[in-house]
């Protein structure tokens, strides 16, 4: 940070500041707040459990929406860290399993698309720009608070990253393939479509649910390899991600078996650690006709 967003970012900078034990200790304070002061978004998160996990107790949903609520809170408070997090930390608290993956499609001259979700800590998917050597970017929905975007603008690039407005992704990111540009490309595929976007409907978690195209089409578009990155949490603030491989060469596959390919992948991720997805957000608010 330099000394005008310093002064801009002031509380959240001095807060970044404090040691990540203490941290966590006003998450567990932050975690009675949100889940039984304010109750947020409560009724959300315990509706899509319930339709996802039907086969669950009351008693288990009630456990299992404690256990997101208190990742839920770790991951704000990690995010806010990332305002000063140092490249040693970045390496004691992330590891990537297979990195070998990713090298061997960039020593083949290819650039690569990761499929990504709302799962563990995915703003920390900002800090691969240490971990690749290749340009880093992500599609992102800049949020109506102007203080707010910039300030999370400014933690996703800190180690390299360009972060590029979703409107303006599938542009931006030919753009740098015509130019032979070795790009790895973050794009969630994991957010509720609009009515009226394009979108392709899967048995998602027990439900009809509609996925965006748009990971796909950039994907066949430009013959991009397309990866899922998973995280695991194997203690408090420390990820290790696997990485599988999706599609090696999208234009020769039909439209869909790539989004198709991406649910089957996350579902089980999600399964396999359910509160690490954001059970918080509105997935399944447009219903299929």
């Amino acid at each position: 940070m330099n000394y005008k967003q310093k002064i801009k970012f002031l509380p959240i900078y001095l807060f970044s500041k404090l040691p990540m034990w203490f941290l966590f200790s006003l998450s567990d304070l932050g975690f009675i707040i949100v889940y039984y002061v304010l109750k947020y978004r409560r009724n959300t998160v315990r509706e899509n459990l319930e339709h996802s996990f039907p086969d669950k107790s009351n008693i288990e949903i009630i456990a299992l929406e404690k256990k997101f609520y208190s990742h839920f809170c770790d991951v704000f408070i990690e995010i806010l860290k990332s305002t000063t997090i140092s490249k040693k930390e970045v390496y004691k608290r992330v590891k990537v399993n297979n990195p070998e993956l990713i090298q061997k499609y960039f020593d083949a001259g290819r650039s690569i698309i990761f499929y990504t979700s709302h799962q563990g800590n995915w703003e920390w998917l900002s800090l691969l720009s240490l971990f690749v050597p290749h340009q880093v970017t992500a599609l992102y929905a800049p949020p109506s608070n102007g203080y707010f975007d910039n300030y999370m603008k400014m933690t996703r690039s800190r180690f390299g990253m360009i972060c590029i407005e979703a409107n303006k992704g599938y542009r931006t990111i030919l753009q740098l393939h015509s130019k032979h540009v070795l790009t790895l490309n973050l794009i969630a595929g994991d957010q509720c479509p609009t009515q009226n976007s394009a979108k392709h409907w899967v048995k998602f978690l027990n439900q009809e649910t509609a996925f965006l195209i748009g990971a796909e089409r950039i994907a066949k578009k430009s013959n991009q390899v397309v990866i899922f990155p998973s995280y695991r949490k194997t203690k408090r603030g420390r990820y290790e991600i696997d990485l599988s491989l999706i599609e090696e060469n999208p234009s020769l596959v039909n439209d869909n078996i790539i989004i198709e390919k991406y649910a089957m992948l996350l579902e089980k991720t999600i399964i396999e650690s359910p509160h690490m997805w954001l059970w918080s957000h509105k997935r399944w608010k447009i219903k299929k006709q």
